[in-house]
């Protein structure tokens, strides 16, 4: 994965595994996921609360390892408040 790029692997509500990643553009993120190595990525147009929870968990990693700023994690953390409302969003640690 590229800079700005964070990816992680889940599954799909029936069970198939996905891989996911999101794309940092601007101060944007942008949600892509796929089957199998060999698939195309398809951009994901509203990413679920786990999405977003496993970008915060990489965002933070990042942060902690000083890839990216701290200001990235808390418009992160804004972002999730304000598509999520009455959704707690831990703090980092």
């Amino acid at each position: 994965m590229a800079k700005g790029e964070i990816s992680w692997k889940s599954s799909f509500e029936d069970g198939r595994k996905r891989q996911a990643y999101a794309k940092k553009i601007g101060r944007n993120w942008r949600f892509f996921d796929r089957e199998k190595r060999y698939d195309n990525w398809e951009p994901v147009l509203k990413p679920e609360f786990d999405d977003w929870m496993e970008l915060l968990d990489g965002v933070d990693r990042r942060v902690h390892r000083r890839l990216l700023q701290p200001q990235d994690a808390d418009r992160l953390r804004q972002k999730i408040k304000e598509l999520f409302p009455g959704v707690d969003v831990p703090k980092p640690s």
